[in-house]
C-alpha cells in the first residue's frame, strides 16, 4: 500500500503507486488539443474522469500513451498532471496544443517547441528574483534536452522560451512581455504551471504548441487559425519526437 504525506493510500486510488508504464504522457487543456492524439490512435482504454481531467490510454504506432484533458488554466494543468506523473510510469511528460505568438517573426500556423518555460504575471523582483520565477523555484523550468535537439533538427519547428499566465497577452500588453522575457517566443497559459508540477517530481517535460494567434499582430498578418487545425500540427510534431511512427496512409 502506498502514501501521501503519511497517510495510506488504498490500490485503486488516484494517488496509488503507478503499475502501468507508458512511452509518455500528453496534457492538452482542451478536447479540441487532445482530439489530434485520439485520431491517430489504433486503439484507446481505460476512458476515466477525476476531477476536472478526462484522461484515456492510447496505443499508437505501437507506442502507449496516456492522454489527458486537463481542462484550461494553471490550476487545472496541474492538479491533471500531479495525477498523471503518480497514476504511471512515464518518461516524459508532453504539453501540447496551441499558443499565442509572442515574438515577431512568430508566424500562425508555426509549431514551437520550448526549451525554458516561465510565469509570464510572476515578479518577485523587489526580492531580486528574475522575471517569471516563482521563489523557491529555478528562474525558468528547463526542456527535454534530448527532445530540444531532435527538434531544432526538425524543418518548420521553432524552439525557445515559453511563458504562461492567467491574462491573455493582446496588443496592450504585448510589448511589455516582449522586453520582460526576450527569448520567449509563445504565449499560452498551462505550459509554466505543468513545467514546474514536473520539475517538481523530477519528470522530464517539453511542451509543444502550435500558433493559433498573434499577441500583437501587424497589418497584412494572418490573425488566427482554428485551434484544431494548429493542435493537430502540434500532435504530428509531438509524436514524431517521441519516435511514435507515422500512420500507413493508402492512396
Amino acid at each position: 500500500m502506498s502514501e501521501i504525506f503519511g497517510v495510506p493510500v488504498a490500490p485503486g486510488s488516484p494517488l496509488a503507486a503507478p503499475l502501468t508504464t507508458v512511452d509518455a504522457v500528453v496534457v492538452a487543456a482542451m478536447d479540441e488539443e487532445i482530439a489530434p492524439f485520439e485520431q491517430r490512435a489504433d486503439q484507446l482504454a481505460h476512458q476515466r474522469h477525476v476531477g476536472m481531467a478526462r484522461s484515456v490510454i492510447a496505443t499508437i504506432g505501437g507506442r502507449k500513451l496516456l492522454l489527458v484533458r486537463s481542462g484550461i488554466g494553471a490550476v487545472n494543468a496541474a492538479a491533471a498532471t500531479v495525477l498523471a506523473v503518480h497514476a504511471v510510469r512515464t518518461p516524459i511528460v508532453l504539453s501540447a496544443g496551441s499558443a499565442g505568438g509572442l515574438a515577431n517573426g512568430v508566424r500562425v500556423g508555426d509549431v514551437v517547441v520550448g526549451d525554458e518555460y516561465a510565469f509570464g504575471n510572476a515578479d518577485a523582483s523587489a526580492f531580486g528574483y528574475a522575471p517569471g520565477q516563482i521563489p523557491g523555484m529555478p528562474p525558468t523550468y528547463p526542456g527535454a534536452p534530448a527532445l530540444i535537439e531532435r527538434a531544432q533538427n526538425r524543418p518548420g519547428v521553432l524552439t525557445g522560451a515559453m511563458i504562461s499566465g492567467d491574462t491573455f497577452v493582446d496588443s496592450r500588453t504585448v510589448d511589455t512581455y516582449r522586453a520582460r522575457f526576450p527569448r520567449a517566443l509563445t504565449a499560452d497559459m498551462e505550459t509554466a504551471a505543468i513545467a514546474q508540477a514536473c520539475y517538481s517530481f523530477g519528470t522530464p517535460f517539453l511542451s509543444v504548441r502550435g500558433v493559433s494567434d498573434l499577441c500583437g499582430p501587424t497589418a497584412g498578418e494572418d490573425f488566427s487559425l482554428a485551434i484544431d487545425t494548429v493542435a493537430a500540427l502540434a500532435a504530428d510534431v509531438s509524436l514524431d519526437l517521441i519516435d511514435v511512427p507515422a500512420p500507413v496512409t493508402h492512396g
